[in-house]
């Protein structure tokens, strides 16, 4: 087996265990499915294109997040402002309308964070990731993702009038 088809195979794998975490991702950074097709399809492509420089990090997967952010904030910058036409993701909860209002309410407020706010929020409240890893994806220090944080989730709080967060 060649250098190049392990190289090949091994971002495949990648693809294949990642792909569907980063599109979920996408869409919690922009709140349009087809939109989030295209930041994950273009943060996939890029890193194929320096796929020996991503393998070789220390976290591959927090690499790609950081492309999938940037993509994200390209083009939030090409754009006057966040959509606000956003179609509600499946809800999973034993009162669906009640859970897909909440999320509907969720995804509009994350769109009127600010870029960075918003990216803060979504990979250290939705996607799981410790301030470190969050640091980490958007290039900053554990303190300015905690700063970050604490402002986005203010905001969060006065835009949605609650104490807790459906996060």
């Amino acid at each position: 087996m060649t250098t190049e088809t392990r190289t090949d195979e091994a971002y495949r794998d990648f693809v294949r265990s990642r792909a569907a975490p980063l599109h979920r991702t996408a869409y919690l950074l922009c709140g349009d499915w087809h939109l989030a097709d295209d930041l994950v399809q273009e943060a996939l492509a890029k890193a194929f294109r320096h796929w020996r420089k991503v393998r070789r990090a220390d976290n591959p997967d927090a690499y790609v997040k950081r492309i999938l952010v940037n993509e994200a904030n390209r083009h939030w910058q090409r754009r006057a402002a966040p959509p606000t036409d956003i179609v509600a993701a499946e809800a999973s909860a034993p009162d669906p309308a009640t859970r897909l209002v909440e999320r509907d309410e969720l995804l509009h407020a994350l769109l009127s964070l600010p870029v960075r706010q918003r990216a803060t929020v979504v990979l250290r409240y939705l996607e799981g990731l410790s301030e470190r890893e969050t640091a980490a994806v958007l290039k900053c220090s554990e303190g300015t993702v905690k700063s970050q944080a604490s402002r986005a989730l203010a905001a969060l709080r006065t835009v949605l009038n609650r104490e807790e967060l459906p996060l």
